[in-house]
């Protein structure tokens, strides 16, 4: 709209809020704009925007994911305890910059004054005009890397990725195979990175034939799998880049009637629920999701609030390894 009228996005809005001074011709240009794009005033998202609350908006591309469900329950403990409000949208694909830039213009639309971004958002608009567009505070979760101009809470991938793998040589695995997230995400460059630097800091080889890429859904991770063990010399362990993906090797593992972890370790990343559905439990790298969620949302809250943020554009949280049934024994290949 603003493009059209040939101004800039807050005239536009003070000439639909009724507020700040024009000039009778930027007037009338606007009002032109608005009456060719048959733009309708929201008086919900006035009635919001005038309360003074904050209103988080999150955008969110797959509703089934189980990162998503962690990321709202922190979202909404920390909404709750400030008295904040939550408003949700989806974001389209999770690499299409014009379907996300239009979603979380409408949130903005709507009565949102900051937003909380999953990966991998941040990636996609990182650097993009539509930041300074918003005019709003940005905080990420998990971005894998510090955001210019967002807040970012995440865990060091490549470190939690080195000391997975590292576990698995001490339990004397010497081929382990890697499933990798797509590169959209910015924390697949370093969970692969500290895979590989665990392998070179005990002396193994890095083979280009034990590491595939899956795009972190359980569905990827069944083809991958399958490449990893039909390998003339598979794998004694698989270290997936994500639990649901881990889950997916684990029942390929039982379809193949691989005992697990004396024929097949696996070990997965996040600790979401799935890694203790699944049989055996999964040995995971936890990240807290949820509490990362919430410290990125009450650094938003700080912001609108004028308070003191110094200190909380980049913050690293520690992450745990946690042992569980898939992992454990020594490769067991008779």
């Amino acid at each position: 709209m603003a493009e059209r009228a040939g101004t800039s996005t807050m005239t536009v809005s003070n000439f639909l809020n009724g507020t700040g001074k024009m000039g009778d011709a930027t007037r009338e240009r606007v009002r032109e704009a608005v009456e060719a794009l048959g733009y309708k005033p929201n008086a919900a998202a006035r009635a919001l925007a005038s309360s003074g609350a904050a209103r988080i908006g999150l955008v969110y591309a797959n509703p089934q994911n189980a990162f998503l469900s962690a990321m709202l329950v922190g979202t909404l403990h920390a909404a709750a305890t400030r008295g904040a409000q939550l408003m949700v949208q989806h974001g389209g694909k999770s690499a299409d910059y014009e379907t996300l830039a239009e979603a979380l213009r409408a949130l903005v639309r709507s009565g949102a004054n900051a937003l909380l971004l999953p990966p991998p958002y941040s990636e996609v608009v990182v650097g993009r005009p539509i930041l300074a567009e918003l005019g709003v505070p940005v905080a990420v979760v998990a971005a894998g890397r510090p955001m210019p101009g967002m807040v970012t809470v995440r865990v060091d991938d490549r470190a939690a990725a080195e000391a997975m793998t590292n576990l698995l040589i001490e339990q004397g695995h010497r081929r382990i195979g890697f499933i990798g997230g797509p590169e959209s995400h910015g924390s697949t460059a370093g969970r692969r990175q500290g895979y590989r630097d665990a392998l070179r800091t005990h002396g193994l080889a890095e083979e280009a034939e034990l590491m595939v890429d899956g795009d972190f859904t359980f569905e990827s991770a069944l083809d991958a799998g399958e490449q990893l063990l039909e390998l003339p010399n598979p794998p004694s362990a698989i270290f997936a880049a994500n639990d649901d993906m881990a889950a997916a090797v684990i029942s390929l593992a039982h379809r193949r009637g691989l005992r697990i972890p004396e024929k097949l370790a696996i070990a997965g990343f996040d600790d979401t629920p799935i890694a203790v559905k699944s049989w055996p439990p999964l040995t995971t790298i936890r990240q807290p999701i949820a509490d990362m969620a919430e410290r990125a949302t009450l650094a938003l809250v700080t912001r609108l609030a004028g308070g003191d943020s110094a200190g909380d554009d980049d913050v690293l949280v520690d992450f745990t390894l946690v042992e569980r049934g898939t992992t454990g024994f020594l490769p067991d290949r008779d």
